[in-house]
């Protein structure tokens, strides 16, 4: 058997070795166009769960790459003027020129044929072609593999410095032209890396678009003078990039099998691209072994135990790739509180997890929320809202009602009822007058009453065809309705398609100024009823051509402009066709957004199933009331005797 690996990064290499202890039988070669010693970045981060993966794979490589570690514990954050560590997280790091010198002579001691500056122009002659030739492979575009590159996250440059931190360090500074921030972390005795990154927007107000590799560095070395401590930063050339993410739709073709940033990458915020490479090899030598070099078999096995695994750090990595691209919109929220924020991003540390690895921290958070030195979790601190007063973040209980007969759902809907907390008043619009739900959702009545939208489309393909409103009359309503409430706090529903929702949305209303009728019945709603008003309200459609996450955090400004005092968060729904990401928590990132770039009060539920998950959302500022969907007995042994109302959810 004859391999050809194009690529000596650590993704090559270590399939190399792995393949060697494998057969030592098989041919292996690595072909690489550049030097041995040259390496573009400076430091590489592992986790302990990849380190497990080393040790099992090849002792011998493991032993040698954690004997050179660079190890801590600690996370520091910098920002507006304080410094607050987080610690009990495992960090461990390596000259990224170090693993590969480590892999390499890895290599030879097995026997592994290395070639340096050898430029691959077409498939090598061989009976396994590996492309770990990186984001830019020549292999793989020399295939068909579906490949998808796109931009994602913010404009960044790669530096290394000789000042040695002592902790994963984020750094953040507020200038004129916008606000920068640094990923720092060490990775020998003597070096770290410093990665800068900011918005395009302040990238060019900056000027940085302008200045070459030098007059940036010395921008950069300004800027961040107070964390360098009088250090210098170091270029290898460090230039302001754009992260590509990379997707394929196969990762092989007849023998060819891509491998590491041919295959995928990942954001550099999540540190998970040479750890993603590396298990890459893993396994593809297992899947070798096991299916005895059946090339097509293997190449299936394999794609089928990482493919799944990449997606979902691909999807972290994303997700934290636009954290940080919209980081300056968390720039209110008080330092303990931005910095659960930015250690929880991913979802992979919570209040509770945290509160394992550093106790000390999240008592310093559940202090400032409860506004005493020990205070219970923060879903249990106070909250107040237009002079009502919340005993915890998640007593709610919600009962919707329709504002007039021909607004229900079904007719086994109320036509007026009265709240205990939170009344939500609702007109179906075009989803009226359906069966009820326990016999389907949108089944229309044989003998329905009318119904009414802005636009003459019926909800689904056999609902009925919508008449026009008469906007006076749903007002009057909306107003009768708001006035005979009794109920803590009162919920307008524009969510879900329903007549307010479908106003809102290009997909239902052709009119130029959509929020036109929803505004008029928010005012009149709001000078009939002094108390919190919320709004239920889809932040996006899920659609192509429907409203995006920024539309609904434009929507959720003006409505806070017009006496909307809290956004209750939802999605969809706003037609039958849409596409639905339903998970677990799904709605918190949009709570999140809403409530930071909106500046808004937010209440969010979507899955939500424990207090831990409670703890984390309203501990990192991404919602203020939370919805959890709580089996009875857990809820009473949640609740203290003091509150007054149980946790739940009634649905029209």
């Amino acid at each position: 058997m004859k391999v050809e690996i194009v690529g000596a990064g650590p993704a090559g290499l270590y399939l190399a070795i792995l393949l060697r202890k494998l057969d030592r039988g098989v041919d292996v070669r690595v072909l690489e166009r550049n030097a041995p010693d040259a390496t573009f970045g400076f430091g590489v981060v592992f986790s302990e769960e990849t380190l497990g993966a080393l040790r099992d794979a090849d002792p011998e490589t493991h032993l040698a790459i954690t004997d050179t570690f660079a190890r801590w514990d600690r996370i520091d954050i910098r920002f507006r003027g304080r410094e607050l560590s987080s610690r009990g997280h495992s960090f461990s790091a390596i000259a990224r020129r170090r693993l590969l010198e480590i892999l390499q002579q890895r290599c030879r001691d097995l026997g592994v044929a290395l070639e340096f500056g050898v430029e691959v122009e077409q498939l090598p002659e061989a009976d396994l072609v590996v492309a770990a030739d990186g984001a830019n492979s020549v292999v793989r575009r020399l295939g068909d593999f579906g490949t998808r590159v796109r931009a994602e996250g913010s404009k960044y440059v790669w530096f290394g410095t000789d000042h040695v931190f002592d902790a994963f360090t984020f750094a953040f500074r507020e200038t004129e032209y916008g606000l920068f921030n640094a990923h720092a972390y060490p990775y020998d005795e003597r070096m770290s890396t410093f990665i800068v990154e900011c918005p395009e927007s302040v990238w060019r107000a900056a000027g940085l678009d302008e200045l070459d590799e030098q007059e940036s560095l010395a921008f950069c070395e300004q800027l961040f003078a107070n964390e360098l401590r009088g250090r210098e930063l170091f270029s290898n050339r460090s230039l302001w990039l754009d992260f590509p993410k990379i997707t394929n739709q196969v990762w092989h073709q007849g023998n060819v099998v891509l491998l590491g940033d041919s295959a995928h990458t990942a954001h550099f915020s999540i540190g998970s691209g040479t750890k993603l490479a590396m298990e890459d090899s893993i396994a593809l030598a297992a899947a070798l072994a096991r299916r005895r070099w059946d090339l097509s078999a293997a190449f299936v096995d394999y794609e089928l135990e990482r493919g799944p695994y990449v997606e979902r750090t691909q999807d972290a990595a994303s997700d934290s790739a636009a954290y940080f691209g919209r980081i300056a919109s968390y720039s209110r929220l008080e330092p303990i509180q931005f910095a659960f924020n930015l250690i929880t991003r991913s979802g992979r540390i919570t209040h509770a997890t945290l509160g394992v690895r550093d106790p000390q921290f999240t008592r310093a958070l559940d202090a400032w929320l409860g506004g005493r030195e020990v205070s219970p979790p923060p879903a249990f601190s106070p909250f107040e809202l237009r002079g009502t007063r919340f005993e915890n973040r998640f007593e709610l209980v919600e009962s919707s009602v329709a504002v007039s007969p021909e607004g229900r759902v079904s007719a086994e809907d109320a036509p007026r009822a009265d709240g205990k907390l939170l009344l939500r008043l609702t007109h179906a619009g075009r989803r009226a007058a359906t069966q009820p739900r326990s016999r389907g959702v949108d089944l229309p009545l044989a003998d329905g009453w009318a119904v009414v939208a802005p636009t003459k489309r019926p909800y689904g393909p056999f609902g009925a065809i919508p008449g026009d409103p008469d906007e006076d009359a749903v007002l009057g309503a909306f107003v009768a309705a708001a006035r005979d409430a009794r109920a803590e706090v009162l919920e307008l529903d524009m969510a879900h398609g329903y007549l307010l929702g479908s106003y809102l949305s290009p997909l239902t209303n052709d009119e130029s100024d959509r929020l036109r009728f929803p505004l008029r019945v928010l005012e009149a709603v709001r000078a009939a009823w002094a108390g919190p008003l919320a709004v239920r309200l889809s932040v996006t459609d899920w659609h192509p051509r429907g409203n995006t996450v920024e539309d609904g955090i434009a929507i959720a400004r003006e409505l806070a402009a017009h006496g909307c005092d809290l956004i209750h968060v939802e999605a969809g729904q706003t037609v039958h066709d849409d596409r639905p990401e339903y998970r677990r928590g799904f709605l918190t990132a949009l709570s999140d957004r809403v409530r930071n770039e909106a500046r808004v009060p937010t209440i969010v539920g979507g899955y939500l199933t424990t207090l831990d998950e409670a703890n984390t959302i309203v501990g990192a500022g991404r919602a203020d009331l939370v919805l959890l969907d709580l089996p009875p007995t857990e809820i009473e042994r949640s609740i203290s005797p003091s509150n007054t109302v149980l946790l739940g959810e009634v649905r029209a």
